[in-house]
């Protein structure tokens, strides 16, 4: 009997000696990724939460466990601008096999860096003027998700039997990208409201959300039924103004941005004052990117990833969003698909096909 229990001591320890030599053979064989945020890292909620998402998903990980960050996977984040450089000429001299870099702000940095490392492979998103065999550019349909949250908005308006509600926006530094979220919202709310009053207020910055919600808290004084928000961080404080009102009592909206944020508006059980969110799939975007390097296909090209690519949408997520909503919401959604529904991405184009009001603040490159 001793000699049995030894046999299967020794049979144990050398299986899971076998188990674990397995696990370190498969993880060696995956390539190694840093991402690179600004300062708003990846706790924004929003984008860069997306995009590390999508990588630790890549290695079959969670967010609340990622196993292999430091070794596989890891993150920086750059306290200001003028740490983008540094940051990735560092991660290009660690030899990583892709650097990811979050959002158009890091395109002049990326542009001087990248040519100076000609085997080094990166990923950028929100940018599509950069040249480069080793970058891999990601852009997407921001405008089409945006479609989808106005009618959601606009149609829960319409449930709630508000007369000529007022609908807001808040962008974080005007660029051509968050124009293409104000364009899509507008117009969407303005399909199912033709004369809604619409009023916009950019930040310029991303990670102020005090900015946000002080904007927030005069429009929802002045009668703004709902407000979007596409700012990174900054936007965090249109979602805490509206759970203050509506824990008050008040009838009035955020809507997320970028990852559903559902759950950052919760105040009573499920209850929640974020409506929906149009979700920038940046995720989708960092796992292919992974992907076409672990395949040796990578390539530096524009990607463009669009509704039917499964670049961008809405959430369900929140039970107080009206059926009527999510059906004009789904409709809207094959409607654009199919071409029956065009969404333009300039405010230049909307203004000429008298699809939007003038006096926005939105601003084309």
């Amino acid at each position: 009997m001793k000699k049995l229990i030894v046999i299967l001591l020794v049979l144990t320890v050398a299986f899971s000696a076998f188990a674990q030599a397995q696990k370190e053979a498969a993880a060696s064989t995956k390539p190694t990724v840093r991402l690179l945020t600004d300062a708003t890292g990846i706790d924004d909620k929003s984008f860069n939460a997306a995009a590390w998402r999508g990588i630790v998903d890549f290695y079959g990980e969670t967010v609340e466990n990622p196993a292999s960050k430091g070794t596989l996977y890891d993150v920086i984040t750059a306290a200001s601008a003028d740490m983008y450089i540094p940051n990735l000429k560092n991660a290009a001299d660690q030899g990583y096999d892709l650097i990811i870099v979050t959002g158009f702000t890091w395109a002049d940095a990326l542009g001087e860096v990248a040519p100076l490392y000609p085997n080094q492979k990166f990923m950028i998103v929100d940018v599509d003027w950069l040249s480069g065999a080793n970058i891999r550019q990601y852009i997407y349909g921001e405008e089409q998700g945006s479609y989808l949250v106005g009618v959601a908005a606009a149609m829960q308006a319409k449930a709630d039997g508000i007369e000529n509600p007022k609908f807001g926006f808040i962008g974080g530094v005007p660029s051509a990208t968050i124009t293409k979220f104000e364009v899509g919202y507008v117009m969407g709310v303005l399909s199912v409201f033709p004369n809604a009053e619409i009023v916009d207020y950019y930040a310029n910055d991303w990670g102020k959300p005090e900015l946000a919600k002080a904007q927030a808290k005069a429009w929802y004084d002045n009668g703004v039924y709902c407000i979007f928000s596409a700012a990174g961080g900054t936007g965090n404080g249109t979602i805490a103004q509206a759970k203050e009102y509506r824990m008050a009592g008040k009838n009035v909206w955020a809507i997320g941005v970028d990852s559903d944020q559902y759950s950052d508006g919760i105040y009573e059980g499920t209850k929640s004052s974020v409506l929906t969110s149009m979700l920038k799939l940046v995720e989708n975007s960092t796992l292919d990117a992974l992907q076409k390097i672990e395949a040796g296909a990578f390539e530096g090209v524009v990607v463009q990833m669009d509704m039917v690519d499964g670049g961008v949408g809405y959430s369900a997520a929140n039970p107080e969003l009206s059926d009527a909503a999510k059906a004009a919401c789904e409709q809207a959604k094959a409607d654009i698909i199919s071409g029956k529904i065009k969404v333009y991405k300039t405010y230049k184009e909307a203004l000429a096909a008298g699809a939007v009001p003038a006096g926005l603040s939105a601003l084309d490159d």
